[in-house]
């Protein structure tokens, strides 16, 4: 959900020093081309009349011809299927699981299973007692068409340590058993991660903090609040995490055995302005050579990233 309220009490960070192996590989990103992801000329809108507040997108990890969607906080719990041509293939009811503010969706695979993410993780107005992220086996989708509902594999309650927080990016790294969160109205953004695992009965987790993200300082660009983040996709190999800003698409490349947090600090690539009005949820695609993004209104555009 849009707010264009930023905290800027806290200090911009230094970027950390960079390892050799993390240097090396972004030197040999950008000698092979500063944005290693290019802006599709075509953009397509989404055609279900029900998607009207998109908050969140992940690519399907059974066919690739397929994206999930959800909607933000005040609609019906529900879990749309479309494909990157905006086409409209049915929706699941979510069943356990009430719309507080869902604001990021993510798909991944746990031990062979596929399975997706949906982040009830907004707070605008920091006001939360905790957060709610829920976890589901991804349905069928073979016959190009879902209906009908689904309950939840497990939820996950929890806290931020320094007190509530609006987050709309949130992704899962099963590799490493975690889900990364990243601060919205703090300055700069925060990287947190909860463990991905099923939580004991009744907990509420806190989560941990890692530290700074670096992103451009909110006025550096020319669109107003153009550097608050509202989504995160993590690419399949592991090795690049997405971050949508309302203006643009910044990547964060992670060497081999590299944390997160020693990622998330240094300068990212920053990708061609996408041109959406309120760009709301990424995604990389399955085989990680396409990252889609969406915006938010009735009919609203999907744009398409390529690698080059």
């Amino acid at each position: 959900m849009f707010s264009p309220a930023v905290n800027r009490a806290s200090p911009f960070f230094s970027t950390r020093t960079a390892t050799v192996a993390a240097l090396a590989l972004l030197a040999g990103l950008n000698a092979a081309n500063a944005a290693p992801f290019t802006l599709s000329r075509e953009r397509w809108d989404l055609r279900n009349p029900e998607l009207v507040e998109t908050s969140g997108l992940a690519a399907s990890r059974r066919d690739d011809q397929f994206l999930w969607a959800i909607n933000d906080s005040g609609n019906t719990p529900d879990l749309f299927l479309i494909d990157p041509q905006g086409g409209d293939h049915g929706k699941i009811r979510l069943l356990g699981a009430h719309n507080v503010d869902w604001e990021d969706l993510d798909s991944f695979i746990d031990d062979g299973v596929p399975r997706l993410l949906v982040a009830d993780t907004g707070d605008n107005r920091a006001r939360r007692a905790f957060s709610t992220i829920h976890i589901f086996q991804e349905p069928d989708v073979r016959s190009g068409r879902v209906a009908g509902t689904l309950a939840p594999a497990w939820s996950i309650r929890f806290r931020f340590p320094d007190g509530p927080r609006d987050c709309e990016a949130v992704a899962a790294d099963p590799r490493e058993g975690k889900i990364l969160l990243i601060s919205k109205r703090t300055w700069p953004p925060v990287l947190y991660e909860i463990p991905l695992k099923r939580p004991r009965p009744n907990e509420i987790v806190t989560a941990r903090r890692l530290g700074p993200v670096n992103l451009p300082r909110p006025g550096l660009l020319s669109i107003p609040f153009s550097g608050q983040n509202t989504g995160l996709s993590l690419s399949p190999d592991g090795r690049l995490a997405a971050v949508l800003t309302y203006a643009r698409v910044f990547l964060f490349p992670r060497t081999t055995g590299e944390s997160w947090a020693v990622a998330f600090a240094r300068k990212p690539i920053a990708l061609g302005r996408h041109g959406l009005e309120q760009a709301e949820g990424i995604a990389f695609s399955r085989d990680g050579r396409r990252i889609h993004v969406v915006s938010e209104g009735r009919h609203a555009p999907v744009a398409t990233y390529r690698k080059n």
